[in-house]
């Protein structure tokens, strides 16, 4: 095989220590220009931003990197995993944001994160703005009550994969593409044995950001969220409610998507995505 049939997206591994533990972190990047740390939603990895780093366009002005979060793809849990359960905290993403940041030595990136990266997007835009540019936050509100039981994503009896990839069925817009919709919901039949539901876990039941996020300030580092149509987990109506919290956000609602725009539906999420990175100056 010639370089030229190579996609120019190019994987690599770093490692970083959060919480006084250790994590091999693999990140996939590519593209030149203004640095866009991307972050995938829970149960998934990188791959759900592949249309966006494979699109030459966007890469010729920004460098996109995306990482798989710590339990993740091809980021191995920590040493000693096999006699805990894993359950995601705020404190531990915000921690692992930052540490990627600094030790991909990136200077002043755009954070963009959908459905619980969109949520620490928020976090970060309220409590640690000062490594970034400004923040994405697709499919993002200030809190989402649980309207499933996450104990089903991990069980003796039911296939964990196959659970969380029924669940989030109900959460693609039919418009998009079968092979993109099947590819989306494959991510999360491969799913480690409880990651899903750990990260669920982060999703639904820690730190609410109801009436917090009144002091964001946008007027440096801009806070845009986007919502598509069909998510029933962050409506447009959760979204607009967190975005008329946050003096000077700005809010995209994107029709005939769901909870995951930039894996189930490339095409129609990416003028929306060129119109967020445009609006972070």
């Amino acid at each position: 095989m010639s370089a030229s049939n190579y996609e120019p997206i190019i994987g690599r591994y770093v490692t970083i220590e959060v919480a006084g533990r250790s994590y091999r972190v693999y990140v996939e990047e590519a593209g030149q220009g203004q640095p866009v740390i991307c972050f995938h939603t829970a149960g998934a990895d990188s791959r759900q931003w592949r249309h966006i780093m494979n699109d030459a366009e966007m890469t010729a002005n920004y460098r996109f990197i995306a990482p798989d979060m710590p339990w993740h793809g091809k980021s191995l849990p920590p040493e000693g995993f096999e006699e805990e359960e894993y359950l995601l905290t705020t404190d531990v993403y915000v921690e692992t944001v930052l540490k990627l940041v600094a030790a991909l030595g990136l200077e002043n990136p755009i954070y963009a994160g959908c459905s619980m990266g969109g949520r620490i997007a928020l976090q970060l835009a309220l409590n640690n703005p000062e490594p970034f540019k400004g923040f994405i936050a697709i499919e993002a509100s200030d809190f989402q009550p649980a309207w499933y039981d996450i104990d089903w994503f991990h069980r003796p009896d039911a296939h964990g994969g196959e659970m969380g990839a029924a669940l989030v069925s109900a959460n693609i817009a039919p418009q998009g593409p079968k092979a993109e919709r099947w590819n989306t919901q494959w991510m999360f039949m491969q799913s480690g044995p409880g990651v899903f539901r750990g990260d669920l876990n982060f999703y639904t039941k820690d730190d609410s950001l109801v009436g917090k996020l009144g002091s964001i300030d946008t007027s440096g580092k801009p806070v845009h969220i986007m919502v598509g149509t069909y998510d029933m987990t962050c409506t447009p109506e959760d979204a607009k409610r967190t975005a008329d919290q946050i003096p000077g956000a700005t809010l995209a609602v994107m029709e005939w998507i769901g909870h995951f725009p930039m894996s189930e539906n490339p095409a129609t999420f990416r003028p929306h995505f060129i119109e967020a990175l445009a609006k972070m100056g």
